[in-house]
């Protein structure tokens, strides 16, 4: 690469977008990379016959800070969609969050009244006292056996892929219950989808920006660190191509794994073209039973209001994280975290790359955090 850039920017997910756009609104040169052959990171959707599919899991776009919500629709138009989804367990069909629908169905009751009595009669129930011990605990205090157990244990333990009475009890420090009916799984003011899909919205942003996919950025540091330039050892992190780095890719990676390996969950997905019009008649129906190994079914033409003549569907298969695999979750229990806190140190010490989204900085981010981040780190690039 001849070009001099101010920026490199690993990784063309949301976070690199934004810095990206920003940064150029401020007259910096970027090149941004990814090693994926797709922009967008795990919010890129790839239309098939008209429907925008999620590929990397189903992301629903919700906010209630005003300067967020104008700030993505200078990229893409939202339409309207709610998110709604429907909990089965085994051959019973429950509406999340849990609300009175969620109640009436399990329990037959009509007023909220009724519903918090029966929930505080579980919870009485369970006579558990002092600090929680473990998520089943937390669980079992926050709504009683019923809905743990229908609604909340065996996604759980699909989710985590460990039993709940070995999760900390700080995973659910709360659950939420309403005593309306509402489905509305959202309490923000803001909430869509981009009409068109992500991608086209991070096409938008990364407008103008020099873009090199399927580039991977360690390939890259390593065969510039065996120029004779670098001879004595010391590493180029801008890889010869800028003198500022922007990085969004596991931090415990950056640093060649030298403090050890940070814990994640990853994810795979089964997409299926289904040549039926409606399969399950809402976006997103989460699997709360061990029956199947998936968590959920994504039927992407719902957040779109799709009318197509087929549809197409993902399951979610949970998984641990192995070298070579996809991270999605940040395992953000005491001892990651503690490590973290040292990769940080390392990261902060580090001259001229600013480290940044959900896996730069071990931290689960929902897109409008993701975005507010990204605008506030920029100021100080």
């Amino acid at each position: 690469m001849d070009k001099k850039y101010d920026y490199l920017i690993v990784g063309a997910g949301l976070y690199g977008a934004v810095a990206a756009h920003e940064l150029k609104k401020n007259g910096m040169e970027c090149l941004v990379i990814d090693k994926r052959k797709v922009i967008g990171g795990n919010i890129y959707t790839e239309n098939i016959d008209g429907i925008n599919v999620h590929k990397y899991g189903a992301h629903i776009f919700h906010t209630s800070d005003k300067k967020i919500w104008d700030y993505v629709n200078q990229f893409a138009e939202f339409n309207n969609f709610v998110n709604s989804p429907v909990a089965r367990y085994h051959d019973e069909l429950y509406n999340l969050p849990f609300n009175m629908n969620t109640f009436s169905k399990l329990w037959g009751v009509s007023t909220p009244k009724e519903a918090a009595a029966k929930i505080k009669e579980q919870i009485d129930a369970e006579g558990i006292t002092g600090e929680p011990k473990n998520l089943e605990e937390q669980a079992l205090r926050l709504v009683g056996r019923d809905v743990y157990e229908k609604l909340v244990k065996e996604y759980t333990e699909k989710q985590w892929g460990r039993d709940c009475k070995e999760l900390p009890a700080f995973i659910i420090k709360r659950l939420p219950v309403r005593f309306t009916f509402d489905n509305n799984y959202f309490n923000d003011r803001y909430q869509g989808i981009p009409i068109g899909g992500y991608t086209a919205m991070i096409e938008e942003m990364l407008e103008g920006i020099d873009v090199k996919l399927d580039t991977d950025y360690f390939k890259l540091r390593a065969l510039h660190a065996d120029k004779p330039e670098n001879s004595e050892g010391t590493v180029d992190y801008g890889c010869g191509i800028a003198d500022k780095v922007v990085y969004t890719g596991m931090i415990d990676e950056f640093f060649d794994y030298r403090l050890g390996e940070l814990e994640y969950r990853s994810l795979r997905f089964e997409t299926e073209k289904l040549e039926e019009e409606n399969y399950q008649g809402v976006a997103v129906v989460n699997y709360t039973s061990h029956e199947v190994d998936f968590t959920r079914i994504i039927e992407h033409k719902h957040f779109e209001f799709g009318k197509q003549p087929t549809t197409i569907i993902t399951r979610e298969y949970p998984k641990a994280w192995e070298k070579g695999d996809e991270p999605y979750y940040p395992v953000n229990n005491d001892i990651n975290n503690k490590l973290y806190a040292e990769y940080k140190q390392l990261a902060d010490a580090t001259e001229n790359v600013f480290f940044g989204g959900r896996l730069g900085q071990y931290k689960y981010y929902d897109m409008d955090k993701v975005i507010a981040a990204a605008l506030e780190d920029v100021t100080h690039m």
